[in-house]
């Protein structure tokens, strides 16, 4: 076990539990929708995947597609507070993106675009470095309140939003589970979005610039079986993403404890995790933070057993790994991006 250059000298051992929480899955918010775009898979010769083209290709996952589809991503901001997991959704997103909130306890951004799962959440209130990174994605920022400074900074922003405590429990776009309390209860119904964009006359359909991938070769790195990350030096929030060689995908973990999916039991699996490096500062009496999200810094870029030490830039408001300068590609499937200050530790298990 070796720990990454950039950050403490923390180490800790990587772990898995066998035992599924089912919170949250007997809810009765299974509705159809027509907003739901389900990837199927492509079979046929390799001159058929040759044909491929963008315009068929997931934007946000590299993977393929039968029909072309620009319907709007949707970028959810989801709870992790312990009382709020297991969470509904996440083993559908595109990309997440890890960052801390007050404390030390992290939350979610989570972007939807190739799968858009029945219900989301618990969702919980934005901040302003969460809905820049969706803003980045021209998505529909979806949160469950915010102070009324920071719904002004939203407003600003441009971004397209739909505020849950508007539509509190109303039962077509949010619904609060009897089985949690508030703050940990607020669920996105995904069927409701159609009529929600349509009465804030939002676009239902937008074209979606896709990331780099690439199917050739992961990157050149060293081994990483494991990966653990300590957002502290008061160790309150840890993460481990654990390397399933079958599926060439990393299993991930909170606290100790495996990370599922409460509506479909889902183990949380993803094809890249980054870590990126940044200032963190706190900047109210409630521990509220600045992050700095556009001056860059080093990072790491974990796929297929390897990890690789990047540079991270922002690139018209994307976050994306570079080496040298020059682009680095993630492999096609789901993204998940760790956003760390300067005192948490990353340790491989290798």
């Amino acid at each position: 076990m070796r720990k990454l250059t950039f950050l403490s000298v923390t180490f800790f051992s990587l772990f898995l539990l066998s035992a599924c929480a089912s919170v949250g899955k007997g809810m009765e918010i299974n509705q159809e929708t027509a907003f739901e775009q389900e990837p199927k898979e492509i079979e046929g010769s390799q001159d058929k995947e040759q044909q491929q083209t963008d315009d068929n290709i997931y934007p946000l996952t590299g993977q393929a597609m039968e029909e072309v589809s620009q319907h709007r991503v949707i970028g959810v901001m989801i709870n992790n507070h312990t009382k709020a997991r297991p969470q509904s959704g996440l083993s559908q997103a595109d990309i997440v993106y890890e960052v801390l909130a007050e404390g030390q306890i992290t939350r979610f951004l989570a972007l939807f675009h190739s799968r858009i799962p029945d219900t989301i959440g618990p969702v919980r209130s934005a901040r302003p470095y969460y809905f820049e990174i969706a803003s980045a994605f021209n998505s529909v920022y979806l949160y469950h309140g915010a102070s009324t400074a920071i719904n002004r900074k939203i407003a600003a922003n441009g971004i397209h939003y739909l505020d849950g405590s508007l539509y509190d429990n109303n039962g077509w776009l949010f619904q609060r589970s009897s089985e949690r309390s508030a703050p940990h209860n607020s669920y996105l119904i995904t069927a409701g979005l159609d009529q929600a964009l349509t009465n804030k006359d939002y676009p239902q359909d937008h074209e979606v610039a896709p990331l780099p991938f690439s199917k050739e070769k992961p990157i050149d790195g060293t081994d990483a079986n494991g990966v653990t990350i300590t957002y502290s030096e008061h160790p309150e929030e840890v993460v481990t993403f654990t390397y399933d060689e079958a599926s060439g995908r990393y299993l991930r973990s909170s606290d100790g404890e495996p990370s599922f999916d409460a509506a479909n039991e889902e183990r949380l699996a993803v094809d890249n995790v980054m870590i990126v490096e940044t200032e963190h500062q706190i900047i109210d009496s409630k521990g509220r933070r600045d992050i700095d999200l556009t001056s860059g810094g080093k990072g790491y870029l974990i796929q297929k057993g390897k990890v690789k030490e990047i540079e991270w830039k922002n690139i018209d408001g994307r976050i994306l790994p570079y080496d040298n300068e020059e682009p680095l590609s993630f492999v096609p499937g789901q993204t998940w991006v760790n956003i760390v200050p300067k005192n948490a530790a990353v340790t491989v298990n290798d």
